[in-house]
């Protein structure tokens, strides 16, 4: 039985390298990911401690991020426009969210733009990320939700796939 075990996992960590996936250090979990904020306001450091310099500070909450990096207790980020540093995880959620990156995108009732629309969403909205479907996602915002196109949201992977 011991045996089998340690064979199912060799198997399964040469399926994730083979597929190019990086696995965090710390959590297991793959890298790069996205997360968002999980408070109101954020510093962003130099390094992984509290030693190391801020260099800003992120003040939206549940603003997407994408971790590219772990070292213990600390996550490297980056958000949409590229900026990064090091933020303490207990300021990150996994809570998936998005920022619109077009101004008035539609947000059909569907994932079909034959469908009704039940809201437009601005350029830089951050909404809630529902299923995702190879080019549509579901999102939740200001008490809409709906299918937006894939292609206008940062803080998804074009070929995520969600249910």
């Amino acid at each position: 039985m011991y045996r089998k075990a340690i064979v199912l996992a060799a198997i399964l960590c040469a399926q994730i390298a083979s597929a190019g996936q990086e696995l965090g250090p710390i959590t297991n979990l793959p890298l790069p990911r996205y997360v968002s904020m999980k408070a109101a306001e954020g510093n962003v450091r130099r390094g992984p401690s509290l030693t190391h310099r801020i260099d800003w500070v992120y003040k939206r909450r549940d603003m997407p991020l994408e971790i590219t990096a772990e070292h213990g207790h600390w996550r490297r980020v980056r958000d949409r426009d590229g900026a990064g540093g090091w933020v303490h995880y207990s300021l990150l959620s996994g809570v998936r969210t998005v920022i619109v990156e077009q101004d008035m995108v539609s947000l059909y009732q569907r994932p079909d733009p034959d469908s009704r629309v039940n809201a437009r969403l601005e350029l830089g909205v951050v909404a809630r990320l529902g299923a995702c479907e190879p080019h549509w996602c579901e999102l939740t915002a200001g008490g809409y939700s709906g299918w937006a196109p894939k292609a206008a949201l940062w803080g998804v992977k074009p070929d995520e796939l969600r249910e």
